[in-house]
């Protein structure tokens, strides 16, 4: 079977990056977009762009029946979910194959095996995989929660069910703390997710946040791509990853690598996927979860591999053979990945959503960026604030902690804040320098975070009068009569563009 059109259900640099995965292939490809996600640079650069609501996420992004019904319209064959959204939704992939739709992902029941975060914690326990102690079915209610907080002892991390990406998540301290806790997670992984269920487990002082990429296809191959260390994070999300990581060599690689295929074979899983452990001290690994998507991070892989993962999807998905086994995999230099945010790192990560007014990315030798931004693009307060993935290569870490710095200076963004002046910070840090990582790192390194100078409050207050002057200025003459933004999809008179 042989992909055609594919459908995108999702917006931003990782629905750019499926989209370029797809050209070079030859596979058509069909946009989707909320009305603030119009001019965004994924609906620009795919073959047809579709209108699927407003921008709240439940109406746009996360109404299957629209989804599902523009790949039908469309002529679509395929259906790549991204990340995030509905990546790990498994009545999702249920609606497109009875729609007819192959599913660029793990087939349902390993998505229900393993994206619903407590079943994964069953399985891991009956393979035998090292677990942190929590518990292994969602909480019922807030007295279940005391009790089993109690028995587990604090302090405990609350964790939604399904999704990922650190929401729904939040950190309890003591008892008096629980209550709000999960009204605050609950909320959140319901609007994330759409499933409003918590579980809890046991918080892990200072660990390490290690993880195993996995590939898995329909004729029983199951085989690692190594290890990526995701230990800087904020709010529970992850900051800068890279890979391979500092504190794992080859022998505790094979083992988290073994434990990670032994936990996807158990669920009869096929496609990408990643297992994410914790680390202690003495680098004793506990299984956290299963990702049953791509994940953000997934570049850094690519880098140390030379294996496209998005092309190694779209062929398993087509029914393909990965063509390789377990002694095939190689890894060569050093990868790191930062996440730009359009947040304000100095203000306690606040969003900055905004116009960016000017942007110039970092490039140069074993530079990628991967992103879904432009000069004029608005960041939309409805969504995720990454604006930007900046990964860099080199033969060792040093060099690739050299390149990085290099390159951050280099990335100029105009008209928001942005995490870049953190990641310069945090790069150039001795602890990370010398790879003294933990999900801990920042806590440290936080009070060195503050402006040294008004510099910052300086390019805000131009970058403030610039949009402004942007959005007040008179309408332009080649504006159409509807008041939208000039458009090159609608000067291509390409199919597909407005409300359907």
């Amino acid at each position: 079977m042989k992909i055609k059109k594919l459908l995108v259900a999702n917006r931003g640099e990782i629905a750019v990056r499926v989209i370029r995965a797809c050209r070079e292939q030859g596979i058509t490809t069909v946009a989707v977009f909320s009305e603030v996600d119009r001019e965004a640079l994924h609906v620009r650069l795919a073959d047809e762009a579709y209108a699927i609501g407003a921008a709240p996420p439940a109406e746009s992004y996360l109404a299957i029946d629209k989804l599902v019904s523009v790949a039908r319209r469309s002529g679509a064959d395929a259906v790549h979910p991204g990340y995030g959204f509905l990546a790990e939704n498994a009545r999702f992939a249920e609606a497109c194959g009875e729609a007819g739709l192959t599913f660029v992902g793990p087939p349902p029941p390993a998505i229900r095996a393993m994206g619903d975060k407590t079943a994964a914690r069953r399985i891991a326990r009956d393979m035998k995989v090292p677990m942190v102690p929590g518990t292994v079915e969602p909480i019922r209610s807030d007295d279940e929660a005391r009790a089993r907080a109690r028995e587990i002892g604090y302090p405990v991390m609350l964790k939604a069910a399904l999704g990922g990406g650190g929401k729904g998540m939040r950190l309890v301290r003591a008892e008096r703390e629980l209550a709000d806790a999960l009204r605050a997670a609950r909320s959140e992984a319901g609007a994330a997710f759409g499933d409003s269920a918590i579980y809890l487990e046991r918080a892990v002082s200072e660990p390490r946040h290690v993880e195993i990429q996995v590939l898995a296809d329909a004729h029983g191959t199951v085989v690692h791509l190594g290890e990526r260390e995701c230990s800087i994070q904020r709010r529970h999300q992850k900051l800068i990853e890279e890979s391979p990581s500092p504190c794992v060599d080859a022998a505790l690689r094979a083992r988290m690598g073994e434990a990670a295929c032994r936990v996807a074979r158990a669920a009869g899983y096929v496609n990408a996927g990643t297992v994410e452990f914790l680390l202690d001290a003495d680098r004793n690994f506990y299984f956290l979860e299963m990702n049953t998507r791509l994940q953000v991070e997934h570049p850094v892989t690519e880098m140390v591999t030379g294996i496209d993962l998005v092309r190694e999807q779209l062929r398993v998905a087509a029914g393909e053979p990965l063509g390789y086994g377990q002694g095939d995999v190689s890894w060569r230099g050093w990868a790191i990945e930062c996440r730009i945010n359009a947040e304000d790192p100095f203000a306690g990560w606040i969003p900055s959503p905004g116009t960016i007014t000017g942007l110039r990315p970092a490039s140069g030798p074993w530079v990628r960026d991967d992103s879904g931004a432009h000069a004029g693009y608005t960041v939309p307060r409805w969504y995720d604030t990454l604006v930007a993935k900046l990964i860099v290569w080199a033969e060792d870490r040093p060099a690739a902690v050299e390149r990085m710095l290099r390159a951050l200076a280099e990335y100029t963004v105009v008209g928001v804040r942005t995490t870049i002046p953190a990641l310069v910070r945090i790069v150039a840090h001795p602890d990370f320098r010398a790879g003294r990582l933990s999900t801990a790192f920042l806590e440290r390194v936080l009070p060195e975070l503050r402006p040294h100078d008004s510099r910052f409050a300086t390019l805000a207050i131009i970058a403030a009068v610039v949009a402004e002057h942007e959005r007040t200025r008179g309408p332009d003459s080649t504006a159409p009569e509807d008041g939208t933004s000039p458009s090159r999809w609608r000067a291509a008179a390409r199919p597909g563009w407005g409300p359907r």
